[in-house]
């Protein structure tokens, strides 16, 4: 695959960057205060879960639109 323009190349890494970035801001604060919750209710684990996969789902829309950029679909 040949990337006609490197400014799609740039725009992709920093959308995927910033997927990455984001996730991992989010998940810092949700993974303490989700151990916090875990420790004094240990009944709430299956909870706690799934807040901390809902940010995954930043990631995976950084990827997507990298890829959107790259393949220069839009």
């Amino acid at each position: 695959m040949v990337v006609a323009d490197p400014l799609y190349a740039i725009a992709a890494s920093i959308a995927i960057a910033g997927g990455l970035v984001g996730t991992g801001i989010v998940q810092q604060g949700i993974g303490a205060v989700g151990m916090g919750v875990i420790a004094e209710k240990p009944e709430k684990f299956g909870q706690v879960l799934f807040f901390f996969v809902i940010p995954e789902t930043l990631w995976i829309i950084g990827f997507v639109l990298g890829l959107i950029l790259l393949l220069q679909i839009l």
